[in-house]
C-alpha cells in the first residue's frame, strides 16, 4: 500500500432515511495507524457514519474507499471487504449457542477458508491477547459484559483486519467493566492498528486518539482536528463544539 493512500477515505458522503438527512456531505481521511475518535450528541449520525465504512449502511451520495477499494461500488465484493474490516458493536453480537472458541473460529473458516486447526490457533492467540484464555470453553452467557466485548474484539482481530471500527463499544457496559475493554483498545492503538471509534469516552480520546471528529445533529461533520487542538484550543472550536465539550468535561 502506498503511503499516500488513506486507509479510509470518506468523500462528500450524504445519506437519507426517507426525507430525513442523517449524513450531510461528510468528508474525512484516516491514514494507516491513525486512531480517530468520532464524538458528538446522540442523533448526530456517528454510528451511521461508521457503518457506511464497511457497507452496513448504504449511502445515496459520495464515495467511500477502504484500503483503495470503493465500498459503494456495486461491483465490490462486500463480504470480502468486510472480512478485512473488524467491526465491534455496542451489543457484542456473539453467537449465544456457540462456545467462546467456536465464536472465534466460525468466520475464519467460513469467510477466510482457514482450516479448523489454523482458525482455532489464531482465535486462541487473540483470546490470550485480550486476557481471556481461561474462558475459552465457556458460552457467552457465562461471561460478564466486559468479557463478552473483549471476546468480540478478539473475534474481529482473528480475521487479521487492516482497520478496526468500534461503534460505542463500552456504552452497554457497567461502569466498572468499561476500563477492561478500553485497556484492550489502548493496547491495539499502541501496536499501530488503524482504528475509527465512536465513543463518549473522552478520557480514551485524550489518551489514545490522534484525531477527533465531532459531528452535530443532521450528520454534519463540524470538526476534524488533532486531539491536542480539539481539547487544548477551545477558542478555535465551533460554538457547538465548545458547548458539547463544556458539558461533558465539567463532569
Amino acid at each position: 500500500m502506498s503511503e499516500l493512500q488513506p486507509m479510509i477515505d470518506i468523500r462528500n458522503v450524504s445519506k437519507w432515511y426517507g426525507p430525513v438527512q442523517v449524513l450531510s456531505d461528510c468528508t474525512a481521511r484516516i491514514d494507516k495507524g491513525d486512531v480517530v475518535v468520532v464524538c458528538g450528541p446522540s442523533g448526530s449520525g456517528k454510528s451511521t457514519l461508521i457503518k457506511t465504512v464497511n457497507g452496513l449502511e448504504p449511502i445515496q451520495k459520495g464515495e467511500i474507499f477502504v484500503n483503495g477499494v470503493q465500498v459503494n461500488d456495486p461491483k465490490t465484493n462486500l463480504p470480502k471487504l468486510r472480512s478485512h474490516v473488524g467491526m465491534v458493536f455496542q451489543h457484542f453480537e456473539l453467537f449465544p449457542h456457540l462456545s467462546v472458541t467456536e465464536n472465534l473460529t466460525i468466520a475464519q473458516v467460513k469467510v477466510l477458508g482457514r482450516s479448523q486447526d489454523e482458525a482455532k490457533a489464531r482465535g486462541l492467540k487473540m483470546l490470550d491477547r485480550v486476557g481471556l484464555m481461561a474462558h475459552k470453553d465457556k458460552f457467552p452467557g457465562q461471561l460478564s459484559g466486559g468479557q463478552q466485548q473483549r471476546v468480540a474484539i478478539a473475534r474481529a482481530l482473528s480475521m487479521d483486519p487492516y482497520v478496526m471500527l468500534f461503534d460505542e463499544p463500552t456504552s452497554a457496559l457497567d461502569p466498572e467493566m468499561v476500563g477492561e475493554v478500553l485497556d484492550v483498545m489502548v493496547g491495539l492503538a499502541k501496536e499501530g492498528m488503524t482504528m475509527m471509534v465512536v465513543t463518549h469516552e473522552m478520557g480514551f480520546a485524550r489518551k489514545v486518539a490522534n484525531r477527533v471528529i465531532f459531528m452535530d445533529v443532521g450528520g454534519r461533520l463540524l470538526e476534524d482536528c488533532s486531539k491536542d487542538e480539539f481539547f487544548g484550543q477551545m477558542e478555535a472550536r465551533q460554538p457547538r463544539t465548545k458547548d458539547f465539550l463544556n458539558k461533558i468535561l465539567s463532569h
